[in-house]
Parts: structure tokens; C-alpha cells; sequence
């Protein structure tokens, strides 16, 4: 999270912000932890226990979940310094990696989002193609090279972020800040950073509008091809599949848009009036960020059957199951199906 230091700080003790923000603020964090955590850990164990859900696009989602947990590592820390500004007590290291983390983390889980976006389009428009050329081989692939492709676009943030005293002249600990360093400002590079960071907002949102925009076309224009005794219930089911991708758009332009707004008017900080829009901007955002991070699992259990099924396994291994639950289950891709789309949220 952003940082902004206003002049009038010392008002409310150690933050930058009163009570009647910060309790709230902290009591929604801690729940957004609790689901995020716990949803994410379930997603991947199902994913990982169970052959049947192990499919191209869950592969994907269990990469997503282990990135969106480990963003959560960083939660106490912007915790802290919302309640506490001043002194850093975690140490030189701490602070560059938890910001390095989050950073790395979200980078690749827009990626994944992109790319788990692109193989539901050819999935669903090029199904022949998608089953020849999507592979879990390649999928394996694929994600290690998005996680390696993250990670190094976040390195910058080891030199951007460091711990930083009022007087340099004079270092003093109680006067610690883990923030953005003088030099990053001075260099340019924080704005050759926030340049990357929008990129990785506004390509793949311009991706993710396309791909699903074909995609609905695509259901749309092939709803009269559908015959035979499962007609209306497939019709019914790519409806189903066009409100859920038109969720997932939504959800991530209102997740991540006000992160970046805060970022872009961070680097603008000229006057007090700006500093206290990018400051409440920086906290909204932090929200936002963390919602992101949680809701995924929430969105898989909301709308894939088969997701719930699995849940259901995981906590209840000995539970009997339906004759016609083992037919949802089973174990094929589904490239074309509601189902699979839905767990690919």
C-alpha cells in the first residue's frame, strides 16, 4: 500500500488515519484474511487431492491460489503501518520483501487471470484446436514461465521500497518509515515502475474485455445449433456461462482500477488536498486489493457445482455419494460445458 505523510499526521498519535477508519478498515481486512486463507488452502487441496479436478483450467487456479495466499502474507505488515506510521520495527530485509511479495504476487496472478482467460476462449470457440494444442503439460509450462515472468517484473520494487528516517543527517529509530526511498523518487524509477504496474492493469483488462466479448458472441450466435434432448438445458447453460464472464470482468476492474488510480495520483502529491485524495484512495484500494485476493474461492463455490461436490469430498471422505453426483464428476475436461467455465472463474 501506498504511503502519503500529511502535515497534520501527529493528530491522530501514530497513524495517518482516526479510529472510525482504522477499526473498521482492520475488522474487514481480518475477515477478508480468515476467507482468503481458508478459501484459497481449500482450493488448493482439492485441486490437488482429487484426479478428476485436475484439469487445465484448475492447474490454473491452484497456481492463483497459492499466489493470492501468499499476498496475504503481507496483510499484517500494511496492518501495522496503518495503526502505526512510525517506528518500522521489522528491519531493512522485511520491508523490501513484503513489499517485493505482494508485488510479485499480484503481477502473477493478473497473468494467470490472462491466460486462464485465453485458454477459456479457445476452449469454447476452437474446441477441436483446444484439445490438441492445451495440454497439461504445456499448461505446467506455462505457469512456471508466468511466475518467472512476474517475479522479475516486481524486482524493481527491491530498490524502490526501504526503511527511511526523517533526518539523515541524524538517523533515529522511532523516526523508521518503511516506504517509498528518496532515491526511487528522485531517479525516476517509481514512475517507471507505476508505468509497468498500469500496463498490467489496462492490457489485460483490454484482453480480458475482447476474449470474453468473443466468447459471448460465440454462445450467443451458436444457441440456434443446439439440438437434441439436452438442448435447452445446454442453452441454459451458456447463459449461465455469459453472466458469469461478464462477473468476472467486473469483479477485476473494480478489485484492481482504484489501486492504480491511488498509484498514478501517489507519483501527483503536490499539495495537501492531493496527498489526503491519494491517501483515502490508498486505503479503499488496500480493500479492494485484498478482496481480490479472497474472493475467487467464494466465486467457485457460488457458481460450480462441481467445485462444491469436490468440497464436499474433501471435508466428508467417507460421505456416500449419489450415483448421479459420479456422473458430475467425472473426470473429463468438459471444454465445452458451463461447469468448467465456471470453475474457471
Amino acid at each position: 500500500m501506498e504511503e502519503t505523510h500529511l502535515e497534520d499526521s501527529h493528530h491522530y498519535g501514530d497513524s495517518l488515519f482516526p479510529k472510525s477508519t482504522l477499526i473498521p478498515v482492520t475488522i474487514v481486512c481480518l475477515l477478508l484474511f480468515l476467507v482468503g486463507v481458508t478459501g484459497n488452502t481449500m482450493t488448493i487441496l482439492i485441486i490437488q487431492r482429487f484426479k478428476d479436478m485436475k484439469t487445465t483450467t484448475n492447474l490454473y487456479l491452484s497456481s492463483m491460489a497459492v499466489s493470492d495466499l501468499l499476498i496475504f502474507l503481507s496483510l499484517p505488515f500494511d496492518l501495522y503501518r496503518l495503526w502505526k506510521y512510525m517506528p518500522w520495527v521489522f528491519g531493512e530485509v522485511v520491508c523490501r520483501l513484503s513489499h517485493y511479495i505482494n508485488e510479485g504476487c499480484t503481477y502473477a496472478t493478473i497473468l494467470h487471470i490472462t491466460a486462464l482467460s485465453i485458454e477459456r476462449y479457445l476452449a469454447i470457440c476452437f474446441p477441436l484446436k483446444a484439445k490438441v494444442v492445451v495440454t497439461k503439460q504445456r499448461v505446467k509450462y506455462i505457469i512456471l514461465a508466468l511466475w518467472a515472468f512476474a517475479l522479475l517484473s516486481a524486482t524493481p520494487m527491491l530498490v524502490l521500497v526501504g526503511v527511511e528516517y526523517e533526518n539523515d543527517t541524524h538517523p533515529d529509530y522511532n523516526m523508521s518509515q518503511c516506504k517509498h526511498t528518496a532515491y526511487a523518487v528522485k531517479s525516476g524509477l517509481m514512475r517507471t515502475m507505476i508505468w509497468v504496474s498500469t500496463a498490467y492493469f489496462f492490457c489485460p483488462m483490454f484482453c480480458l474485455v475482447f476474449l470474453y466479448g468473443s466468447i459471448g458472441r460465440k454462445l450467443w450466435r451458436s444457441k440456434n445449433d443446439l439440438h437434441g434432448p439436452n438442448a435447452l438445458s445446454r442453452e441454459r447453460s451458456h447463459k449461465q456461462t455469459v453472466k458469469i464472464l461478464a462477473v468476472v470482468v467486473l469483479a477485476f476492474a473494480v478489485c484492481w482500477l482504484p489501486f492504480h488510480i491511488g498509484r498514478n495520483l501517489f507519483t501527483h502529491v503536490d499539495d495537501y488536498h492531493t496527498a489526503k485524495l491519494s491517501q483515502n484512495f490508498n486505503v479503499a484500494s488496500m480493500v479492494l486489493f485484498y478482496l481480490s485476493a479472497s474472493i475467487n474461492p467464494v466465486l467457485y463455490n457460488l457458481m460450480s457445482r462441481k467445485y462444491r461436490a469436490a468440497a464436499r469430498r474433501l471435508f466428508y471422505p467417507h460421505h456416500r455419494r449419489h450415483p448421479t453426483g459420479q456422473r458430475q464428476l467425472s473426470g473429463r475436461d468438459d471444454v465445452t460445458t458451463c461447469d468448467e467455465t465456471l470453475t474457471g472463474v
